[in-house]
């Protein structure tokens, strides 16, 4: 089964991603067709970047063992979701940072959205698919967008319940079907470009 990791890209105290990830892994977890990884940058400490060679070049030589970590972490998945909060109209600097330090791991895998915030994290995800074209992944047109009424909702709520946010389940439906198609699809064309 394929493995689909959901990268937590916020890691302020009292960061509002905790919800909807718990409502991400309640709904994925129920799933029998693929497997599903939290990967919280929260756990993976990184300093600011700041090499003079990019991974894109230097491939997996990484300066020491947290991003060696990371980059073993992201190598395992066929798949992402990345959860991301909207910060003056951009996506958090964690995510960037994180994202920086590796890149072949990335590479020709898809990827979806769910963001929060204004509008929804329209603008932070508009921004990550054009990242995501330069690590060569496949950024997908369905994304998850929690919009300010939800949210609000979601804040006041006591707890974290994945039942706050299930009207998106059906829309939550369409992305996984959609990611798993281009999951299968690339995994293939993985599976081709190794062996020529």
């Amino acid at each position: 089964m394929p493995l689909v990791q959901v990268i937590v890209g916020s890691t302020r105290p009292g960061r509002f991603s905790d919800k909807p990830v718990a409502w991400l892994e309640d709904r994925l977890g129920r799933r029998d067709d693929l497997d599903l990884e939290i990967v919280d940058l929260r756990d993976h400490p990184l300093p600011f970047y700041d090499r003079a060679v990019p991974p894109a070049r230097s491939l997996r030589d990484y300066p020491d063992e947290d991003v060696a970590r990371l980059g073993r972490t992201i190598e395992r998945a066929d798949a992402f979701i990345i959860v991301t909060s909207e910060y003056n109209h951009g996506y958090p600097a964690s995510l960037k940072n994180a994202m920086d330090h590796v890149f072949p791991e990335f590479n020709r895998k898809p990827v979806t959205f769910v963001g929060y915030g204004n509008v929804g994290g329209a603008r932070a995800i508009e921004q990550l698919r054009l990242v995501a074209v330069e690590f060569e992944m496949a950024p997908l047109r369905h994304a998850i967008h929690i919009l300010p009424d939800l949210m609000i909702a979601a804040r006041n709520a006591d707890g974290i319940s994945p039942e706050l946010f299930s009207s998106l389940d059906q829309r939550l439906e369409l992305v996984v079907a959609d990611l798993l198609w281009w999951t299968a699809t690339l995994s293939a064309g993985r599976a081709i470009s190794v062996r020529t």
